[in-house]
């Protein structure tokens, strides 16, 4: 709490000293608090909650449904779709309502979810360089900052790609609800990801070679399927919850 306030009220220049910092030079931030040099950067969780409100802020400006996922979208468009229509059917059974009586409740709520329990894909993923990096020596706490490092910077990536979409609405357009624009966008954010793991693994791990193109290429397997999972999990929680 501490550090998110600190985040806020700042006026010397840190915050947006820590995101040049984590966007330019991927792993500097990790090894500078490890290493004790804090002072000139904002903290790992701060930094974390700043890149929440930002990708929040816009995910609710522009409509975007990066995590906030409708309950349509669960049923017909995920990979659980077949999974979910059968636990929504129970679910509807059980509760004596209808689909259009449920759906904006599932809806609304699972977008408090979205925002409340975002942590859970730092959470998932920090044993994932702890196994891999066994052998580096970092105490587990340090795997912890690295994945909060990364995820701060997939929020603000996740903030431009949820407003891709809309841009055209800026010249007059409607939004696009394009497949094959979310594909591409998801594929680049992908990559996006993969690159910063790249440099940043060198950073604070020291792999150099094929071992950290191998191990580059299992991390971005493993954030990807995170936050498959995350979806998953969210739409499971909010079923379950209203």
């Amino acid at each position: 709490m501490h550090q998110a306030f600190e985040a806020f009220t700042n006026i010397d220049g840190r915050v947006l000293r820590t995101f040049r910092t984590l966007i330019t030079r991927p792993g500097i931030l990790t090894v500078a608090f490890i290493e004790g040099r804090r002072k000139p950067f904002v903290g790992p969780v701060a930094l974390f909650l700043v890149a929440n409100v930002l990708f929040f802020g816009a995910e609710s400006l522009t409509h975007g449904l990066v995590f906030t996922t409708p309950l349509q979208s669960h049923m017909y468009q995920q990979p659980w779709e077949a999974l979910a229509r059968t636990l929504v059917t129970r679910h509807l059974v059980a509760d004596h309502t209808t689909l259009e009586l449920y759906a904006p409740r599932f809806d609304a709520t699972i977008a408090l979810h979205a925002r409340s329990l975002i942590l859970l894909m730092v959470v998932a993923f920090t044993p994932l360089p702890a196994l891999l990096f066994r052998r580096a020596g970092r105490p587990f706490a340090a795997h912890a900052v690295f994945a909060l490092h990364l995820y701060a910077f997939m929020l603000l990536l996740f903030s431009i790609g949820t407003a891709l979409p809309v841009a055209g609405e800026l010249v007059g357009r409607q939004r696009s609800t394009s497949n094959l624009l979310d594909a591409v966008l998801s594929i680049g954010l992908l990559i996006a990801g993969g690159v910063y793991l790249f440099f940043a693994i060198r950073e604070v791990y020291a792999t150099r070679g094929v071992a950290r193109v191998l191990d580059t290429i299992a991390l971005t397997i493993g954030m990807a399927a995170i936050v498959l999972g995350y979806r998953f999990a969210l739409f499971l929680i909010t079923l379950y919850t209203t």
